[in-house]
C-alpha cells in the first residue's frame, strides 16, 4: 500500500504528542483520523496542520474511556473513513503532581488510572481487531518513562499509572508473539514541547512526530521497544532511521 492508500487512527492526535505526530504523517501522504470528546481541541488540531493537509484528516467527536463509547465512535469512524489500517496510541497525559499518596483519595488513583492505563487498554479492544491480522499493519504505542521512577515528590500517582501502561504493553508483546500486525512501542524519557514551549532537555513534538511517522511508514520491525532519553537519540534517529 501507498500511504495515500493507509488510513491512519492517532489516539490522543489532539495532544501535544499526537498534534506532532498527525501533521509528520499528514505531510508524509497518510489519510489520519483522529478521535477526541472535545471539539475544540479538534479544532486547533485541524488549524496547526498543514494548509494543503486539511482534506486528508479526518476528526469525530467521541469516548474511548468507555467500552460502550469506544465501540460506537468506531462505527462512526468506519462510516467515516472505511478502513483503518495503523494505529498510534498516545493517550493519557504528560504531568501530574497532585501530591504525596497518603494526602490523596482512592477517587484521584482511579482517574489517574482511568486516564493512562483504562483507555489505552479500552481502545486497544475496540481497534486492534481491525488490525491485528495484516502483516500490512501496524500498532505503535507511545509511552513515557515515568513509569520507572519517581520524577520528583508528588509525582508518585504519575509513576503508578505510567509503570500500568509499561506493563501492559509488555503484555501485548508477550502475549501475542506470533501476531502478524507490526507492534511496537515508542517509550520517551524525556519531556515533550511545542516550538514556543520548549525546556532544556525537552524534545520538540515535530521532530517527534517525523519519527513515529517514519516506524509507521517503514512496517520493519515489530515487538520491538525504541527508547529515545534525549534530544540527541531523537536527532539520530531521524539522520539514521533507527526507529
Amino acid at each position: 500500500m501507498s500511504n495515500s492508500d493507509r488510513v491512519v487512527l492517532v489516539l490522543g492526535g489532539a495532544g501535544t504528542v499526537g498534534s506532532g505526530v498527525v501533521k509528520a504523517l499528514l505531510d508524509k501522504g497518510f489519510k489520519v483520523a483522529v478521535i477526541s470528546r472535545d471539539d475544540s481541541r479538534l479544532e486547533r488540531l485541524r488549524s496547526f496542520v498543514s494548509p494543503n493537509t486539511k482534506s486528508s484528516l479526518t476528526t469525530v467527536v467521541g469516548n474511548v474511556g468507555s467500552e460502550d463509547g469506544a465501540e460506537q465512535v468506531k462505527q462512526a469512524l468506519l462510516k467515516e473513513v472505511g478502513k483503518v489500517t495503523d494505529i498510534v496510541s498516545s493517550l493519557g497525559f504528560s504531568w501530574w503532581q497532585g501530591g504525596p499518596p497518603h494526602t490523596q483519595s482512592l477517587k484521584d488513583l482511579h482517574w489517574v488510572m482511568e486516564t493512562l492505563l483504562y483507555s489505552t487498554f479500552v481502545s486497544w479492544k475496540a481497534f486492534f481487531p481491525l488490525v491485528r491480522d495484516s502483516s500490512d499493519c501496524t500498532y505503535t504505542f507511545i509511552t513515557g518513562g515515568a513509569g520507572e521512577k519517581l520524577l520528583m515528590p508528588g509525582t508518585g500517582f504519575l509513576t503508578v499509572g505510567a509503570a500500568s501502561s509499561l506493563a501492559f504493553c509488555q503484555v501485548l508483546r508477550e502475549e501475542y508473539p506470533e501476531l502478524p500486525c507490526k507492534l511496537n512501542q515508542v517509550k520517551i524519557n524525556a519531556g515533550v514541547g511545542t516550538p514556543e514551549r520548549m525546556a532544556p532537555g525537552y524534545l520538540n513534538h515535530l521532530d517527534l512526530g517525523e519519527a513515529v511517522a517514519a516506524l509507521v511508514e517503514r512496517r520493519k520491525a515489530s515487538h520491538t521497544v525504541f527508547t529515545i532519553n534525549c534530544p540527541a537519540d531523537l536527532k539520530t534517529a531521524l539522520l539514521e532511521g533507527s526507529l
